[in-house]
C-alpha cells in the first residue's frame, strides 16, 4: 500500500489557515498555493536517489552528495493544479512539466481526460501529479491511470487538502501511489465539496468567481 503523508508542520498549518479564510485575496491565495507547494515538495522528494561528485571547497577536496539525476516530471491536473507548479519548480528547477486536463460528465459525474501532453520520455521519469484538492478522488485516479497507460512506474500525488473519502478511493484504485497532503480534512458534503475545505481552488487561484 502506498503511504499517506499528512504534513504535520506549523508553517503549512499557518498558511493553510490563511487560504481557508474566504476573505483572503486572489493574489495572497495564489502565492500561498505556491508556498505550500514548495513545502510539500520538500517532503515528497525525500527519497530521491543520491550519488556523490568530487568537488573542491575553499578548504579541501571532498566527495559531496548530489542528486543521482533520475528524471522528474510534475503533472498538474488542469486547471487548478497549475497553481502548484511554480512551487515545485522552485524546489526542482530541472523538472519537466506535463499537463492533463479533465472534464466531468454532467450526468454520471465521471471524469474524462480531454488533454494530455507529456515529455516524450515520461515513462522513464518520476511523476508528481499535483492538484490542490483530493475530494472524491475521481480526477486524481483518472490522471494516475493515464500516466500508467504511458508506462509510468513511479507516481506520487501531491495535494493541499484531502478528504478521507478521496484517500480511501485512491488507495483502492491505485494502492501503489504515495499521497502527500497539506491537511486531512473532515469529510465531503452532499455536493462533493471538502469540509471545512477552502472552496473552489481553481476559482480562488484565477479569480473566476
Amino acid at each position: 500500500m502506498g503511504k499517506v503523508v499528512i504534513m504535520d508542520h506549523p508553517l503549512v498549518a499557518h498558511k493553510l489557515t490563511i487560504m481557508r479564510d474566504k476573505n483572503t485575496s486572489v493574489k495572497d491565495f495564489r502565492e500561498l498555493v505556491s508556498e505550500i507547494g514548495m513545502l510539500i515538495t520538500y517532503e515528497a522528494t525525500r527519497d530521491l536517489p543520491m550519488t556523490t561528485k568530487h568537488i573542491e571547497t575553499p578548504i579541501c577536496e571532498m566527495d559531496a552528495p548530489t542528486l543521482a539525476g533520475r528524471k522528474f516530471v510534475v503533472v498538474p491536473i488542469l486547471r487548478a493544479g497549475l497553481g502548484l507548479v511554480d512551487g515545485v519548480l522552485r524546489m526542482v528547477p530541472a523538472a519537466r512539466v506535463g499537463h492533463i486536463g479533465m472534464y466531468r460528465d454532467e450526468e454520471t459525474l465521471e471524469p474524462h481526460p480531454y488533454f494530455c501532453k507529456m515529455p516524450k520520455d515520461v515513462a522513464e521519469r518520476d511523476v508528481l501529479i499535483v492538484d490542490p484538492m483530493l475530494a472524491t478522488g475521481g480526477s486524481a485516479a483518472e490522471a494516475i491511470g493515464e500516466m500508467k497507460k504511458r508506462g509510468c512506474k513511479h507516481i506520487k500525488l501531491m495535494v493541499l487538502v484531502a478528504a478521507p473519502e478521496g484517500i480511501k478511493f485512491l488507495q483502492e484504485k491505485h494502492p501503489d501511489v504515495d499521497i502527500y497532503a497539506g491537511a486531512l480534512d473532515d469529510h465531503l458534503n452532499e455536493k462533493g465539496y471538502i469540509v471545512p475545505g477552502l472552496g473552489d481552488a481553481g476559482d480562488r487561484i484565477f479569480g473566476t468567481k
